[in-house]
């Protein structure tokens, strides 16, 4: 049996992850995971993927709202109860996201010298799991796309065993790190029973180009995902590290929670 060594949830999509010792997973996956986003002009999301300085940008959640924090400049948002309805996409997806703003607005121009916006995924949004996948009528944040994403740490140390610098796992933003397995043991997981919840394994995480951004700095490190690419490439040709969870029920993980493979 393996252990749940940590927990991670990110507020805003495409910014700083935080360590939580437990956390209550709601129908959009950790609660309070991902639901706010930035969106250009046009209302498509943004991320590190384009913007590498959004490493630098720290989302912190307030009790009725978040603070961002860029450097020595920040402000705080409050969750808009009522606000104007955007019609924001995510990938393939195109949902309805309450807009936090000209104040959010403005501050964002200023700090990212471009237009975008803040938006949030009210508790009434409907966001369905691709269905490849999952069931109908399960939903997710504005997560890539599944609403938890789990990785051994044994598989950084082998990853880190290939680098001239070691790395940390925040570079692939899970939401769960296992410990006590093998590397990439995960890949042949199908169920597994965390604490007293119950999880199917819906498919592998293809990589980006995030892991090879510092997390703090934004500077690109290209040589992790061409270490990664030299054992982690599937026959299509992706990259692959970690694996995509889906729950049927809500309930609460806690750090140091028993891990049991059940199928």
């Amino acid at each position: 049996m393996y252990r749940l060594k940590s927990i991670h949830f990110y507020p805003l999509k495409s910014g700083r992850g935080i360590e939580l010792d437990a956390v209550e997973l709601d129908r959009f996956g950790p609660k309070g995971d991902r639901r706010w986003m930035l969106v250009d002009p046009v209302g498509r999301f943004v991320s590190q993927r384009e913007y590498a300085e959004m490493t630098k940008l720290v989302a912190l959640p307030l009790e009725n709202g978040l603070r961002l924090a860029m450097e020595d400049q920040a402000v705080e948002v409050p969750t808009p109860a009522d606000g104007p309805l955007r019609e924001v996409s995510i990938w393939d997806d195109r949902v309805a996201a309450r807009d936090a703003g000209q104040g959010a607005a403005d501050w964002l121009e200023h700090v990212f010298g471009r237009p975008l916006r803040l938006v949030y995924m009210a508790e009434d949004c409907q966001r369905q799991v691709d269905t490849h996948y999952a069931r109908r009528g399960e939903t997710v944040s504005f997560a890539d796309g599944f609403p938890l994403l789990l990785i051994s740490a044994s598989a950084l140390d082998e990853l880190n065993s290939r680098l001239t610098e070691p790395v940390s796992l925040d570079r692939f933003r899970p939401n769960l790190i296992v410990e006590g397995c093998e590397p990439h043991a995960e890949d042949g997981w199908q169920r597994l029973r965390i604490g007293e919840l119950e999880f199917e394994v819906a498919k592998p995480c293809a990589r980006c180009a995030v892991p090879s951004l510092d997390q703090r700095s934004g500077e690109k490190h290209p040589e992790i995902l061409r270490a990664l690419a030299s054992y982690r490439r599937g026959e299509d040709r992706q990259v692959y590290f970690g694996q995509n969870l889906l729950y049927a029920e809500a309930g609460t993980l806690r750090a140091g929670d028993s891990v049991e493979v059940l199928a």
